[in-house]
């Protein structure tokens, strides 16, 4: 998964163009193909649900989450500050929009939702 995050520090998500969860909002992300490092997909799976190329700037976690085609799924999230392009909905996204903090939408997974709060955590200061 990618969290990426503007220099306002808003937040890009996808609406997923299909099942599981098929309409909700989720961070950019796949499954790693034979022979890519975890790295290079989601690099490569953010270019394809967006448009946009960045780097990686820090492993944020890793957890599992119960899948409906697997019993397990491994999940990688990265955070993506330093990225070029426009963003345009592509691959299985339907939509790519930024939100801010205030006004995301509810994301379809938990675990999702979990590397959006250490991502937070990490980017705000603690004195606020």
């Amino acid at each position: 998964c990618v969290v990426l995050v503007d220099d306002h520090q808003r937040l890009l998500l996808v609406k997923r163009r299909v099942a599981p969860k098929q309409g909700m909002w989720c961070l950019p992300g796949g499954f790693v193909e034979c022979g890519e490092t975890p790295e290079q997909a989601a690099m490569r799976e953010l270019q394809e649900e967006t448009g946009l190329t960045g780097r990686i700037n820090t492993l944020i976690g890793v957890t599992t989450s119960p899948g409906t085609r697997y019993q397990s799924i491994l999940l990688i999230g990265y955070l993506v500050t330093c990225y070029s392009g426009s963003a345009v909905a592509g691959d299985d996204a339907s939509d790519v929009d930024f939100f801010d903090k205030k006004n995301s939408p509810d994301v379809a997974f938990e675990s999702h939702q979990s590397f959006i709060r250490i991502c937070y955590s990490i980017l705000t200061p603690s004195s606020e």
